[in-house]
């Protein structure tokens, strides 16, 4: 297996912009970190390699098959979608291949294509790496599926299960935290100073709990990206969290830390669009993003599985899926670092992860932003 130099990882240090800062770290610490994280997703991966043949693994996949290709349908009902071919992405091996041998490019099958050749490829049990948390990770969100909020940009069904790699069971009763910048590069529920949304700011922010498949599923929007990171979304698993009567929940114990990556053919053909292509900021590509795995191989593929909704049309939107293992016995609350929280009085820096206070942003009305739930679905 060819890697790719630590080089290109670090490289992206170089090039943050103040405007949007990532915590600092030099180069020792990130090669440490990074160390760690590769250990522990093989340490992982070795507890998954029995659970892949199992019988109750394949029954879990075959149920993910036909669960894909309903929504699949259901998407394309909800948008007058009547092509018979669908646009997916390939599955690959490892980043370096991906983007070095085309793996990016995407097919166009046809929809009467048997569902388990189209649906059954995907990342179970192959971890995504445990990713740095970042400086825009916010508590108390609002459980809730949709966490779109109107925000402009091509719209992303994100299926993701997740498998304990103890027991090779689908992992019920996690509360998973996700979030991603706008089409435009922005974050809500951060102080505006620092150039973000402002802290009573709510878009592509949002909290699920998984069901008894293990599943979680979002309605949000394509990232958009910044300056010294690629495009990616991030993910938190927390254990044993609570929901609470205001439609958020408490945090729990965190289990895992990651982020998911999109291959740069999509990336591409998504920022095309308005508003994405009114970004001027230089795009950095997974190679040269200092968190992608650039020693991505066999032990995880953070990559999510896709198909267009409409293979002619991508404004119609995205179905992505993606399993991700994880040790329901791991804490990781210490590398879990809030840069704000949300209460019933609104947003408020932590004072931890990003300077300023105060924030901008309209005055909480009190009621949870569209799609809250004070009962989490799934």
């Amino acid at each position: 297996m060819v890697r790719l130099s630590a080089v290109a990882a670090l490289a992206a240090l170089s090039t943050l912009a103040a405007a949007h800062p990532e915590p600092h770290h030099n180069h020792a610490m990130v090669k440490r970190e990074v160390d760690y994280r590769n250990d522990l997703a093989n340490k992982q991966t070795r507890s998954l390699e029995k659970c892949a043949g199992s019988q109750k693994m394949k029954r879990h996949q075959q149920r993910a098959v036909e669960r894909r290709a309903a929504t699949l349908q259901r998407l394309r009902k909800e948008r007058g979608v009547s092509d018979k071919k669908i646009k997916h992405r390939r599955t690959v091996a490892d980043l370096q291949a991906f983007e070095e041998v085309n793996h990016n490019k995407t097919g166009v099958v046809s929809t009467d294509v048997e569902a388990n050749s189209l649906f059954g490829a995907n990342t179970s049990c192959i971890l995504t790496p445990e990713n740095t948390i970042g400086p825009y990770f916010v508590t108390g969100e609002y459980v809730r599926s949709d966490v779109t909020e109107g925000q402009a940009g091509v719209p992303l069904h994100l299926e993701m299960q997740f498998i304990d790699t103890n027991t090779c069971e689908p992992l019920p009763d996690l509360f998973i935290d996700i979030w991603a910048c706008n089409s435009t590069g922005v974050y809500s529920g951060i102080d505006a100073s620092s150039g973000q949304g402002g802290l009573n700011t709510t878009f592509l922010r949002g909290v699920q709990e998984t069901n008894s498949e293990g599943l979680a599923t979002f309605d949000t929007v394509f990232p958009g990206h910044y300056e010294g990171r690629a495009t990616h979304e991030h993910v938190v698993a927390h254990v044993g969290a609570k929901l609470l009567a205001n439609g958020t929940s408490t945090q729990g114990t965190v289990a895992h830390i990651g982020q998911l990556f999109f291959d740069e053919t999509l990336r591409e053909a998504v920022e095309a669009t308005y508003p994405y292509n009114t970004n001027t900021i230089d795009v950095t590509t997974n190679l040269a993003d200092m968190w992608a795995p650039y020693q991505a191989e066999n032990n995880y593929d953070p990559f999510p599985e896709f198909v267009y909704v409409n293979s002619e049309k991508i404004e119609d939107g995205l179905l992505a899926w993606i399993s991700i293992g994880v040790d329901s016995t791991a804490n990781r609350n210490t590398n879990a670092t809030n840069a704000a929280y949300y209460d019933a009085a609104g947003g408020h820096d932590s004072g931890k992860s990003v300077a300023g206070g105060g924030g901008s942003g309209s005055a909480p009305s009190g009621s949870a932003p569209a799609g809250a739930s004070g009962t989490p679905s799934a």
